[in-house]
């Protein structure tokens, strides 16, 4: 198994909502095929939002505790931090610990979507972020 990680899906309870939520803060649904389940291109990843009730009956596990997980969307300053924060909120989501200076040297805050799924929002100074959002875990200006 190569080391990648192709599609990321979250199962929510009302895909509806959670488009709605996704779309506010600026996603585009690349394909939505029948309503219960929306794909988004993710730089090279697809991410999903799919009917819980869904992938409960295809995977045969039921459940899943949000929250379990975190993914985290990297920004290239500060104040972008603090203005996905902002927009969150507005979104329908919650903010659930507010941006802060971290002691690993970044600034960082997060928040759950409609479903409870956890994101962190953070500025890491010591990534690089090219301009496709393709985030390098070496310093700005390594190869």
């Amino acid at each position: 198994m190569d080391q990648r990680v192709s599609v990321v899906t979250l199962g929510v309870d009302d895909v509806a909502r959670s488009r709605a939520f996704y779309t506010a803060l600026g996603w585009e649904p690349t394909l939505e095929p029948d309503g219960r389940v929306i794909f988004f291109q993710a730089g090279g990843l697809v991410f999903a939002l799919w009917a819980r009730e869904d992938m409960e009956a295809e995977t045969g596990v039921s459940g899943g505790r949000p929250g379990a997980a975190m993914l985290a969307y990297n920004v290239g300053t500060d104040g972008e931090v603090d203005e996905l924060l902002a927009a969150v909120t507005g979104a329908g989501g919650d903010v659930v610990a507010g941006a802060r200076r971290m002691e690993w040297g970044g600034y960082s805050g997060s928040f759950a979507d409609p479903d409870g799924h956890l994101w962190e929002v953070a500025h890491n100074p010591f990534w690089t972020i090219y301009e496709d959002g393709t985030v390098s875990l070496r310093p700005p200006g390594t190869p």
